[in-house]
Formats: structure tokens, C-alpha cells, sequence
């Protein structure tokens, strides 16, 4: 039956208003995280050990490490792990090794698997050779400044804080597709977790800084805990809240290199980031196209067109979507020495994307991860496909 002239209108003025309405939190959302006061850094600065697991020599891997160690802390060791004696990441780590000789590097070689998350299956071949009881885990992919250790590190001395977590800002290679999934994490994943945050929820955990003691990762079951699930960091933040402590999400900001070759690389990845959505949150998932504020502003006011001239109200509404949209679009950029307006022209086609992208995820639940095939259940474990 089509739309009545009435039912297209409340349509078209409810999708303005939901797009308007998400946009404009989300700005506020940004700006309530600059306004909090950053933790001041402990005057206590116990052993840490650092673990990278590496698979693959990834653009700016050199760069990445490096950045670990140049960490301004007492004492520190970073244990760096793979599975595949002939992984290039190998000569990277070699070169750092004889670049910091004074510091404690370790190397774990490894093939063993523990689970079908190989990512955690490294780690926990690696975590044999931590010295030190108090965790940082971090991925490969991420750099930091000098103080970073000493910033993620200070909320531990609070026995109610279980887990420290890092926000994290995407810095992309010149490839177009690199550009596009950084603006994916940067304008549409960030804020939403930044909105997530201003509501009150504190479960929010990212394999790009996870800080834990060692006794409280032994408390939740250990790492094998989590050698099956998809969203392993989301499940440890999971166990960890579930023993009664707390996550405090850092101020400190990481930065993450992004780089995808080709558009099957960027889909791929951005359908498994969706999926691992679809499966922890499957209520709030269908809800997802609320977050798409330009799309749905670009519905509604088409919509209101199509039926009649639109009124002051809903123009309002929709450069209200565009210019919240074009906050969120420009904030980061100055982050990265990046013009401005550079990348302006694709924002219409990144908003699409994650539209298409979103919808192709009630088509099938099996998800593509380093070449092997996996379904993933209600619980988020990952089954091999057969």
C-alpha cells in the first residue's frame, strides 16, 4: 500500500529529527571527552611488561614499534610474539633489537594455536615470557608517545580498577580505501563510543590498549578464556567487569595506522567489524541505521520533497544533520597534518558504504578473518566454517 500524504510526511520530519538528534549528541559526546579532566600520572611506576603480537610486516610497522621503545618509563619489557618462523615482522623486531640493545626484548616464536583467535593464541605463547605482573597489550598497528606507559598504567592503583582501555585515532595510508576505513572508525565508530560513554556505559575495551594486573587476568580464567571469541577484547572486559572491577577508559590517545589495498580489503574488514556489532549487540544492531545521520537526513528530506514543499522545520533539521556530520568529519583532521577539506568529496560515498555494508550483514553471520573462513555463534565464539 504507498504511503499516504500524511504517513510520508511523519516519516520524512521522524527521520530528519532522528538524524539531526544523533548528530548533534554525538558532537556533544565529543566535546563532553575534550572537557574531562585528564588523570594526573602515579608517582608509583611499577615493572611492565609490554606484548605485541605481530603477524605480517604492515605499513609503518617499524615506525609502530619503535614508538614502544622510546617509552619514558623505569622499567619495561616488551615481548613481541608470531607463529611463522619466515613472518617479515620478524627482521623489524631484529632491527629494533639492535637499534635499543639495552632494553629487554624478547621474541617468542611459536606455531602453536590455542584457539581459532590466533591474535590471542600468540599472546598466550608470549605471556610465558612476561617478567613483570602488570600486562599492557597492544596492537601492532598502534604508536604512542613517551608517556603513554605511565598514563594507562596509573589507574591500576586503584584495586577497584580491573582494566585500563585506550580510544584510539586512525591515521590511514594514501590509498583512497585506507582513507575511507579511517574515516569509518574515526566519524562513525569513535563518536558512537564516545555517545555510548556520555550515557553512562563503561564496558567499552579495544585490543589497541588493554592494561591489566596479572593476577586479575588469572582470576577471569586467563587468556584461554578468550581464545575462541571474536571480540576478544570485549570479553575480557566482559569477565573483568563480571568479577566485580571496574574498566576506566584512558584519556590517553593512541594512534592507529590504517591501510587497506583494495575495496575487498576495506568491506571485508568493515563486515566483520559490523558482524562482531551484530552478534554482541543484536537488539541495539537493528537500530544501527539511527546512527547513519546524513543517509537518513538525505531519506528524509527527499521524502518530505516528494510529497509536498518542506518547511522551514525540517531545512532546519537537515543543515543541522550536515553541519554536525561535517564536525565529526573535520575534527580529527588536524591530527594528523592532513588538509581539511582534503577528503570532503567522499564522505557521501564512506556515509553509503556503511549503509550497504550494514544491510549485506543480515545476509550471512560467517565472517572472513586472515583467510580462513569462520561462523560465529550467539556468544560470539568462532567456529571454523565448514
Amino acid at each position: 500500500m504507498p504511503l499516504t500524504h500524511s504517513s510520508a510526511t511523519i516519516i520524512g520530519l521522524a527521520s530528519l529529527a532522528l538524524a539531526a538528534g544523533y548528530a548533534a549528541l554525538a558532537c556533544l559526546a565529543l566535546l563532553a571527552w575534550r572537557l574531562r579532566r585528564a588523570a594526573m600520572n602515579s608517582t608509583e611506576l611499577p615493572p611492565v611488561t609490554v606484548l605485541k603480537p605481530l603477524c605480517g610486516a604492515e605499513a609503518g610497522l617499524y615506525e609502530n614499534l619503535r614508538s614502544f621503545c622510546r617509552l619514558d618509563y623505569p622499567e619495561f619489557q616488551i615481548v613481541f610474539g608470531v607463529h611463522d618462523p619466515a613472518d617479515p615482522a620478524l627482521s623489524v623486531v631484529e632491527r629494533l633489537r639492535a637499534e635499543f640493545s639495552w632494553l629487554a626484548i624478547d621474541v617468542v616464536l611459536d606455531p602453536e594455536q590455542h584457539g581459532a583467535n590466533l591474535k590471542i593464541g600468540n599472546l598466550i605463547n608470549m605471556l610465558e615470557r612476561a617478567r613483570h605482573d602488570v600486562l599492557v597489550m597492544a596492537d601492532s598497528d598502534t604508536w604512542v608517545g613517551p608517556d603513554y606507559l605511565s598514563t594507562v598504567t596509573a589507574p591500576l592503583h586503584n584495586p577497584d580498577v580491573g582494566l585500563v582501555t585506550c580510544l584510539y585515532h586512525d591515521v590511514p595510508t594514501r590509498r583512497i580505501w585506507s582513507r575511507l576505513g579511517a574515516m569509518y572508525i574515526n566519524e562513525w565508530y569513535m563518536p558512537s563510543v564516545l555517545l555510548a560513554w556520555l550515557f553512562g556505559f563503561r564496558g567499552y575495551a579495544s585490543g589497541q590498549t588493554l592494561c591489566i594486573r596479572r593476577n586479575t587476568l588469572q582470576a577471569i580464567g586467563g587468556l584461554r578464556a578468550i581464545a575462541n571469541h571474536l571480540a576478544e577484547d570485549n570479553r575480557l572486559g566482559e569477565l573483568v567487569r563480571a568479577s566485580g572491577q571496574r574498566i576506566v577508559l584512558s584519556t590517553y590517545p593512541v594512534h592507529a595506522q590504517h591501510d587497506e589495498p583494495d575495496a575487498s580489503s576495506l568491506i571485508g574488514h568493515e563486515l566483520r567489524w559490523l558482524q562482531t556489532i551484530r552478534v554482541l549487540r543484536p537488539a541495539s544492531f537493528r537500530l544501527l541505521f539511527l546512527s547513519f545521520s546524513l543517509p537518513l537526513a538525505v531519506f528524509g528530506i527527499a521524502l518530505a520533497a516528494a510529497e509536498r514543499s518542506t518547511s522551514i522545520t525540517e531545512w532546519v533539521l537537515f543543515w543541522i544533520t550536515v553541519a554536525a556530520r561535517l564536525v565529526l568529519h573535520l575534527r580529527h583532521r588536524f591530527q594528523d597534518g592532513r588538509l581539511a577539506l582534503s577528503d570532503l568529496w567522499l564522505l557521501p560515498a564512506r556515509d553509503l558504504l556503511i549503509c550497504l555494508i550494514w544491510c549485506g550483514c543480515f545476509c550471512t553471520s560467517r565472517i572472513l578473518w586472515r583467510g580462513n573462513e569462520f561462523d560465529v555463534d550467539a556468544d560470539g565464539v568462532m567456529h571454523r566454517a565448514s
